[in-house]
């Protein structure tokens, strides 16, 4: 027996949509439990409002782009792409992060904000995404970057100490747009 419309309960609804400096609160939030709990990120002491207000900056300055997922209007995860190193030839390459609230784990979320961060990336003229992964046990973020496209390009064993523990980085990548087929036209947007 099925039940009618109005006795279903309402699904969450899932908006991926750029971030505003009114998130960050939201945002610092994420992150805090991600650096003080979980090894995806090698930061050892949270930032506060004021310093994550300054890197939201510092990348749109740049022209990377920084997505929020909110459900129900609320901030439950974020996704931005900077700069993968800062020499003049890697202008064309960046590294992406994406961060939820572990509430929203294996919701597919992560997948979203990640399709979402690539193709702005690839309207804005970047060529190839590097995922930094930490920790390589961290199953959740390697499935979503395979999922996404990226292949594995290696791992670097043992170069984060947290937790008591030594860590490794799984490094992959996905080319974006015509990826290196072509000389870039110049310097991406």
């Amino acid at each position: 027996m099925s039940l009618p419309d109005a006795a279903l309960p309402k699904m969450s609804s899932l908006e991926i949509r750029p971030a505003t400096e009114a998130d960050l609160a939201r945002v610092t939030a994420i992150y805090d439990q991600a650096v003080r709990f979980g090894t995806a990120t090698f930061e050892l002491d949270p930032p506060d409002l004021a310093e994550m207000t300054r890197r939201f900056h510092t990348l749109a300055d740049g022209g990377f782009p920084y997505f929020v997922a909110t459900l129900d209007g609320r901030v439950v995860g974020y996704a931005y792409a900077g700069a993968y190193r800062p020499r003049p030839a890697y202008r064309f390459t960046v590294e992406n992060s994406v961060y939820l609230e572990p509430a929203t784990h294996r919701r597919g979320i992560g997948f979203k904000l990640l399709q979402r961060l690539v193709a702005e990336c690839e309207a804005r003229g970047f060529r190839q995404m590097i995922a930094v992964i930490g920790d390589s046990a961290n199953a959740g973020s390697i499935g979503v970057h395979t999922r996404a496209g990226f292949s594995m390009i290696g791992t670097h064993t043992h170069v984060g100490f947290k937790f008591g523990r030594w860590l490794d980085t799984v490094m992959m990548q996905l080319a974006l747009g015509e990826g290196a087929a072509t000389a870039p036209a110049g310097k991406p947007a």
